[in-house]
């Protein structure tokens, strides 16, 4: 029985656990500089509770990884009288923040450095390259007047190919890795890779397709979503060549497609589905890691240890 005071005599007391010295000692995680432009995630498709949601944890997956983040959300097809507000306002907004700093400062009487450099990184939520979603996303830089630098999209990257992965064996549609030995009744024998953006996006999907290959040891090919045709002609290419139970694998994060589109061409091709990409935490990690090595910032993983 414990007293008011602590443990009864005898028992053990918990002692917090001594900063283990030397190189192998976990280190102070990393945080954003003071200053740093803001990440603004570039969100293409519809605004929708499900796409703010989205946005929010993959925002929070990149917060955690880097203490300090200011971190937003900007809609392609947003509105500003709304919850969702456009890119090209919230990049407006965060120079207009960054210059009401800067003059506060000096009518306090304190000695500061005009702020230079871009007042935010702009990181497109998208797997692969979309040239019409691109284009917009550089339009709203330049009708927000504000210095802002845009980042490429998260992929080809092998985190990406270990997302696919992961929402195929969440619909069973192959196993969740090769070290087990238990097979999968419904598991693919042949994965069509589904993106959009047309002839550029296939090949760069492509890319990923290759990595998903070698993960899941069967043939992977990439098709157009958006190509009328294109999914169907794939998977008639996979059947042709021995695969006979297919799957179709979005290479897609979620908003840049209609949630129909996916099941449309599913049915066209014959095929079951998974899930697109979505929050997948890895998907947080690569918008992050995208905002950093524009800054050139390298933030020390957690629980890694110091050499």
């Amino acid at each position: 029985m414990s007293s008011p005071t602590g443990p009864a005599s005898g028992l053990p007391v918990r002692m917090p656990r001594p900063r283990q010295p030397g190189r192998h000692r976990r280190p102070e995680p990393v945080a954003a500089p003071e200053g740093a432009p803001a990440l603004v995630l570039a969100v293409p498709g519809e605004p929708t509770t499900a796409t703010r949601s989205l946005a929010e944890e993959l925002l929070s997956i990149a917060r955690s990884e880097l203490p300090g983040l200011d971190a937003r959300i900007g809609y392609l097809d947003g509105d500003d009288r709304s919850e969702y507000p456009t890119l090209d306002a919230v990049l407006a907004h965060a120079a207009a923040e960054r210059t009401a700093r800067y003059e506060l400062a000096l009518a306090a009487g304190r000695e500061v450095a005009k702020p230079e450099g871009p007042v935010a990184v702009v990181v497109p939520l998208l797997a692969g390259p979309e040239a019409a979603t691109m284009r917009r996303i550089r339009q709203a830089l330049v009708d927000s007047h504000a210095a802002a630098e845009l980042t490429d999209v998260l992929g080809p990257h092998p985190l990406l190919a270990e997302a696919l992965h992961v929402r195929l064996s969440e619909a069973g549609l192959s196993r969740a890795d090769r070290a087990r030995l238990f097979t999968v009744a419904t598991a693919a024998d042949g994965i069509v890779l589904a993106t959009v953006g047309g002839e550029e996006a296939v090949q760069a999907a492509g890319i990923t397709g290759m990595l998903l290959a070698a993960r899941l040891a069967v043939p992977v090919m990439a098709a157009a979503l958006d190509e009328e045709g294109s999914i169907a002609s794939i998977a008639e290419q996979l059947r042709g060549s021995g695969s006979a139970n297919l799957a179709l694998a979005p290479y897609l994060i979620g908003p840049e497609v209609a949630a129909d589109l996916l099941e449309t061409a599913a049915k066209e091709a014959g095929c079951a589905f998974a899930e697109p990409l979505g929050a997948y935490p890895a998907i947080g990690k690569l918008v992050l890691s995208q905002y950093t090595t524009a800054l050139g910032i390298t933030p020390q993983p957690q629980g890694a240890p110091v050499h």
